[in-house]
């Protein structure tokens, strides 16, 4: 059963800065390896969207509205996805959620809360 530990929500002004981190404990490296690492997130009354992903070959890909301000990375040493979140905006407060996709399976991190006042 592939666990993730999520860090790094919180509430923060807009313009600010958050980075959240994703480890996917108890998932074998290769595993790790072979997936696409992605983001999602749930605003308030609002569906689960994409934010970013990472895919096995290296490429990003990212929604429009975050375009030029977060960064996905991963390490996988540290079997750890990131999300650099630069110039939040109050439109970015959401549930974020992270995904590991590959032929082994579709896991899901529990969440983390990213709050941005105005």
């Amino acid at each position: 059963q592939v666990q993730f530990v999520e860090s790094g929500g919180g509430l923060v002004q807009a313009g600010g800065s958050l980075r959240l981190s994703c480890k996917a404990s108890r998932m074998i490296l290769s595993t790790f390896r072979a997936s696409t690492m992605n983001w999602y997130r749930q605003g308030p009354g609002k569906q689960r969207e994409f934010v970013a992903s990472f895919s096995d070959v290296g490429n990003t890909r990212y929604a429009e509205s975050v375009k030029g301000r977060f960064t996905i990375s991963t390490d996988n040493t540290k079997k750890t996805v990131y999300l650099q979140m630069n110039n939040l905006k109050p439109e970015d407060t959401a549930v974020y959620y992270c995904n590991a996709l590959s032929q082994y399976g579709d896991n899901w991190g529990q969440g983390i809360q990213v709050t941005v006042s105005s």
